[in-house]
């Protein structure tokens, strides 16, 4: 199975372009629900990251406030590790079931989507990487319109990750998504059409 990482910094569209790849009913694992529904799978992350951060980001109905710890944690880089120390082994070894799931279904082309595959390092067990990404500028005002943030939570989000100029020495194709949709799947289409013939020689 030819296994395919996508990244790409916060607010560069990678979602978008998930969503193009999603309507060619190609399979694809996303890093963002998993870690939603890792909560579900294994309760005791929860426990965890109250005994760590209080019940101050726990809803009454016990529930996890994630904005609330999402801007917490962003403003420290040591909160955000101890975060990432509890959840990232759960959220790894559930990607990695997902994935040897589809290569037992003899699924011959599969796609991670993981905003920090590089970080996580994801990429070392993906056969192809691709880069989604846009300019400073449009990357600010995207996550700012998305999410409804000020600048400086914005800011302290786009640190938190890999610096695009990093990631691109990991990429083996990179999508511009700073024109219009129709540029971006015309970009994709190729990539695509690049990996289903590498799909068959495996």
């Amino acid at each position: 199975m030819l296994k395919v990482g996508i990244t790409g910094g916060i607010g560069s569209g990678k979602s978008t372009v998930t969503n193009m790849i999603r309507n060619k009913s190609f399979p694809i694992v996303d890093a963002d629900i998993v870690a939603k529904e890792v909560f579900i799978l294994y309760p005791e992350i929860l426990t965890q990251i109250k005994e760590e951060f209080g019940r101050e980001f726990f809803s009454e109905n016990g529930t996890i406030m994630r904005k609330k710890l999402g801007n917490y944690i962003f403003k420290s880089e040591n909160s955000r590790k101890k975060l990432e120390d509890i959840m990232i082994p759960f959220i790894i070894s559930e990607i990695h079931l997902r994935l040897n799931k589809l290569e037992q279904n003899n699924c011959k082309l599969c796609f991670l989507d993981a905003a920090t595959l590089i970080e996580n390092n994801l990429h070392t067990i993906m056969d192809q990487t691709i880069l989604v990404l846009v300019g400073m500028e449009v990357q600010i005002q995207r996550v700012m319109t998305r999410d409804n943030l000020e600048i400086h939570e914005t800011m302290n989000r786009i640190k938190a990750q890999m610096p695009i100029d990093e990631k691109k020495k990991f990429a083996d194709f990179i999508i511009d998504n700073e024109g219009s949709l129709e540029n971006t799947k015309l970009q994709l289409d190729f990539i695509i059409t690049q990996l289903e013939r590498l799909s068959v020689k495996i």
